[in-house]
């Protein structure tokens, strides 16, 4: 696993009890993976194997490359046990020790690949059911945000999911997404051909386009808070019962934060 040193600059931040850092340890690893477990197969109904029913965790091999953000609740306990909240993040120099993005398995990444030389691949982000609230999703954001900082990356990208695998029954969300914010065509991933689901499920003219927007999931909201981008196409994940949509966000907006907050003394910027 990929652990980050606790004097690597990448300092714990604090909300009263809750701090957002990067694992430290298997253990805190384990923790998340035990989290994402919960989350997409307990509770959003994905389909586990026999190796992931058995050990009651959600893990890959991206999980071996990867830094692994965590939100802690200090109340609950130190280290391992106080792990309510995870993202998985995957530097370039990361998957080129697998040779591949996880995007890859779905999207055509060559031009995001191409457009920036450090990149970072979003997520597996979860929270605990008991603490899906603003002051958590704020934390993860500026976690995110130290990172994106720290590590000077360009652009990020990653799949985001909607739940359920009807496509006509996400019709209002996919055709709002592909009408309103696609990516240009320099940083557009494309679905694989095997896999692709056209997007444009109605005429964009008929939406509600406020509406459309308020019933995205949260995660892919807050992408566009930040400008971002979604990729052509949607795909269809059976094993995590999730439609999934490629996000793609320049980082100019998260970095000019935190640049003018850091230099003011304000650390993390407020997301």
């Amino acid at each position: 696993m990929m652990i980050m040193d606790k004097d690597a600059g990448f300092e714990e931040q604090r909300t009263g009890a809750l701090g957002v850092r990067l694992a430290v340890s298997e253990a805190e690893i384990d923790a998340a993976q035990a989290l994402r477990y919960d989350v997409f197969y307990r509770e959003m109904g994905a389909h586990p194997d026999a190796a992931t029913l058995t050990s009651q965790r959600d893990r890959d091999v991206f999980d071996t490359v990867a830094d692994h953000l965590l939100v802690v609740d200090h109340n609950r306990g130190e280290g391992a046990a106080g792990v309510v909240g995870t993202y998985r993040l995957i530097r370039r120099s990361a998957a080129d020790r697998l040779g591949r993005f996880y995007s890859a398995d779905e999207y055509d990444i060559a031009p995001v690949i191409k457009a920036a030389p450090r990149l970072m691949e979003l997520g597996r982000s979860c929270v605990h059911l008991d603490y899906r609230n603003r002051a958590v999703m704020q934390l993860l954001w500026r976690g995110i945000a130290a990172y994106v900082f720290r590590h000077d990356i360009d652009l990020m990208f990653g799949c985001a999911s909607l739940p359920g695998t009807d496509p006509d029954a996400l019709s209002v969300e996919l055709t709002y997404l592909k009408a309103h914010h696609l990516a240009p065509p320099e940083i557009r991933p494309v679905a694989l051909a095997s896999r692709y689901v056209e997007m444009l499920r109605q005429d964009p003219a008929t939406l509600d386009t406020r509406r459309a927007l308020a019933s995205l999931p949260p995660l892919i909201k807050g992408y566009l808070r930040l400008g971002g981008f979604v990729g052509d196409g949607a795909v269809i994940d059976a094993q995590f019962n999730t439609t999934d949509v490629a996000i793609v966000v320049k980082t100019d907006l998260i970095t000019e934060k935190y640049s003018k907050h850091y230099e003011r003394g304000n650390y993390p910027p407020p997301f």
